[in-house]
């Protein structure tokens, strides 16, 4: 079977390349078209073939040329129209995002006998407009099926945008095993060297609904002598963040930049516990590293965070933006290193069994099967 992978924006690429991978293993031929990744380095193409397909021009001109953005969006519309010709010798088209979803929805290729898919990996924010409703239903109701990672956007998916139950289907994410085989990885970075105690670690892009804030304020409330590092590039203001992390009793380190994917290996290895306090989200990659790298996760009780708690007992969960719980949750575990081994086993146990990617690509190919059985 012949799969197209499109992500225009770049917006997911080591989603995007651990599935190829893995429906390569599975038996499928697959191309991933999508735009250059300008933020560093990602998973080199494993059997698969990779096409910078999309706002090449913008993408030439640099991370931080003048006016790049405005050139993508000029490039935008043509780029779209090409893809029709360029998925025209596929089984099916697997679109990971949509970069304008209102409006790609009018511009996906014109086949219906092509199947199209899509993966939802947001779906909507907590408490919808009218609008970002009607972009939702126009963008999903475009597809012949949509895959949710859990249950609960399973549900959303049927219950807030409205699409018929059988086009829904539920496949998780996958944990980022890839990491924990990379050839080179590089050291802890030399700002978070010299850490005694236990660590507790926020990784990812630094943005306000994230609950970085909350997360600080939970640990002004520790004193067992527990670090917290806070490492990724920012996306928002920081000094309400230094501030508040200056009166903390215990030491809060940051690293506000871009982290190299060689630069993960180390961080993880070296936290014993991570903490994502977000105020919305579905998933999260960084939780799906935590499974890999086996540490064990403190989450919120949002998306599809509680399912992954709940279901294979990997997280511990507490409310979103409630700091006392935040602060309880994290005072046990990093004075309970049996109890931080209990989730870590459990999440080990889930990277290699339900969220492994040869066990998602099995699923997925079922489900191309049968959108696209005469096509096999």
């Amino acid at each position: 079977m012949r799969v197209s992978l499109v992500d225009p924006s770049a917006f997911t690429p080591p989603y995007d390349r651990a599935l190829a991978a893995a429906l390569v293993r599975a038996g499928a031929e697959v191309e991933l078209l999508t735009t250059r990744f300008l933020h560093g380095p990602v998973p080199e193409a494993d059997g698969y073939e990779v096409r910078e397909f999309f706002y090449r021009r913008a993408a030439a001109r640099g991370l931080h040329a003048p006016a790049r953005r405005a050139l993508k969006m000029a490039e935008h519309l043509p780029d779209m129209l090409r893809l029709r010709s360029a998925v025209a010798g596929a089984d099916l088209v697997h679109h990971q995002w949509l970069t304008l979803p209102a409006l790609d929805a009018a511009l996906l290729p014109g086949d219906r006998a092509q199947p199209r898919v899509m993966t939802a990996h947001y779906i909507l924010p907590p408490e919808p407009g009218r609008g970002r409703l009607l972009a939702a239903r126009r963008a999903f109701g475009a597809m012949d099926a949509v895959i949710a990672h859990s249950e609960l956007g399973a549900a959303r998916l049927r219950d807030q945008v409205g699409l018929d139950p059988g086009r829904v289907h539920v496949i998780p994410h996958g944990a980022f095993d890839y990491l924990t085989n990379l050839a080179e990885p590089a050291p802890l970075p030399s700002e978070l060297e010299g850490a005694e105690g236990p660590v507790i670690l926020f990784f990812g892009l630094l943005r306000p609904y994230k609950g970085i804030d909350t997360l600080i304020e939970a640990f002004s409330r520790i004193e067992d002598g527990a670090e917290l590092w806070i490492v990724g590039n920012p996306r928002m203001s920081l000094a309400p963040l230094r501030e508040a992390a200056a009166r903390a009793p215990g030491t809060v380190r940051f690293v506000p930049r871009f982290i190299d994917e060689a630069e993960i290996p180390e961080l993880f290895l070296r936290a014993d516990l991570i903490a994502l306090p977000y105020r919305d989200s579905e998933h999260s990659g960084v939780a799906y590293t935590a499974l890999a790298f086996g540490k064990p996760l403190v989450l919120t009780e949002v998306g599809g965070f509680g399912e992954l708690a709940r279901e294979h007992g990997a997280a511990r969960l507490v409310p979103p933006d409630d700091p006392q719980a935040l602060a309880e949750a994290l005072e046990q575990l990093t004075a309970d290193a049996a109890a931080r081994k209990e989730l870590a086993d459990a999440a080990r146990r889930a990277a290699v069994g339900p969220f492994s990617w040869d066990a998602i690509a099995a699923q997925t190919m079922q489900l191309y099967r049968e959108l696209a059985p005469e096509r096999r």
